[in-house]
């Protein structure tokens, strides 16, 4: 079996799984802690894969490895100060914790999501900007597309009690600032990795990348219905509208000659 049919099994392997989630929400019950970890682990293995394919396994290795440390060090600070994201800290249950401050698995949820960010960014620049310029512009467009799916996944998760804020924010509990954090802490850590990798444009395939643009949309999809299923019918709306547009123009992108 072949890398594109193994990330296709995986993608339907999610859907189906995030559905089993939310007939137990729905139902009032916690889903089980497989179910939960699949959420997690599916996409995550789905954007290794994708990245082992489409950047060979050092640059994966590399982009993994910036993710990590970016994310641990941001987060680290966030919640030992509150100046990143606001004041927050996580719940006692999502342990081991790094430095007792950060679960050790949540760089997972951040390269999951960055890196299918990444190729819609990727495609939504033109190839031909010169590198700089091209590093610059990747790496804030892709922020920008992670960030937008904090937009509904922050309020679900705080009203499940997986982080806390301790200073509740104008925006479904969740202070703006979040917003501003989550931008900067992937803008540093994907301008480090193409940085660092001397990333261009040359591999990009337009039919093996849209797996990339699914996973990002059925990320995005499952925190939308997860958030409908508890109720965040707010948060829910806000996220289509802030994820919508990022995986129609990544698509449409798959599709130009840039």
């Amino acid at each position: 079996m072949n890398i594109r049919r193994i990330i296709g099994l995986l993608l339907t392997l999610f859907a189906l799984n995030t559905l089993f989630a939310v007939g137990f929400v729905l139902l009032g019950h916690r889903p089980p802690l497989a179910s939960m970890l699949l959420v997690t682990f599916l996409p995550f293995a789905v954007a290794l894969l994708h990245a082992w394919e489409r950047l060979g396994w050092r640059k994966m290795l590399l982009m993994l490895a910036t993710t990590t440390i970016v994310s641990l060090l941001f987060e680290s600070i966030g919640v030992a100060t509150g100046r990143v994201y606001g004041p927050y800290h996580y719940a006692d249950f999502l342990r081991p914790q790094f430095l007792g401050l950060v679960p050790i698995f949540v760089p997972l949820g951040w390269f999951l999501m960055s890196y299918p960010a990444f190729i819609l960014a990727d495609w939504i620049t033109p190839a031909q900007w010169p590198a700089f310029r091209r590093l610059l512009a990747v790496a804030a467009l892709g922020a920008l597309a992670m960030t937008a799916w904090d937009v509904v996944m922050d309020p679900a998760r705080t009203f499940v009690g997986q982080w806390v804020w301790e200073k509740p924010g104008p925006y479904f509990g969740i202070p703006l600032q979040n917003y501003l954090g989550w931008w900067i802490t992937v803008f540093v850590a994907l301008a480090a990795f193409m940085a660092l990798a001397r990333y261009t444009p040359a591999r990009r395939h337009r039919n093996f990348d849209r797996l990339a643009i699914i996973s990002y949309g059925l990320i995005a999809l499952a925190e939308i219905i997860s958030a409908v299923a508890l109720g965040l019918n707010g948060p829910a709306l806000a996220g289509l509208f802030a994820t919508l547009p990022w995986f129609l123009w990544g698509w449409i992108a798959t599709d130009s000659k840039n």
